[in-house]
């Protein structure tokens, strides 16, 4: 006789697999400006497997997007005033635009 299948033993998700899917969603659902956002999060949100890993899926790529835009803006110009000018910028309007898919990814990461 076959065993029951419990539910509680599956994998729980990964922030990579969250973020990947919050960026294609994204994408695809960018003409609804605040549905399409909160409905990539929850996607996300369920894809990462849990709140903590969510919100890290959320803020991560913010992160590395202005570390990378310093980085590059300072290597380019040779001023790194500059870059540190541009990471902050980016990172702030990044950050800024991230309300509906923080809440989305807050509830999908909660019925995960």
């Amino acid at each position: 006789m076959a065993e029951p299948i419990q539910l509680r033993n599956r994998p729980r998700g990964s922030v990579l697999a969250g973020m990947i899917w919050m960026a294609i969603i994204s994408i695809l659902l960018f003409w609804l400006p605040g549905i399409g956002s909160l409905i990539a999060g929850f996607v996300g949100g369920m894809k990462a497997g849990g709140v903590w890993n969510a919100i890290v899926a959320v803020f991560l790529p913010a992160i590395l997007l202005a570390g990378l835009l310093f980085f590059f803006g300072s290597a380019l110009t040779g001023i790194p005033i500059i870059g540190a000018i541009a990471g902050m910028g980016l990172f702030v309007l990044i950050v800024a635009g991230i309300g509906p898919l923080l809440v989305g990814a807050i509830i999908g990461g909660v019925l995960a």
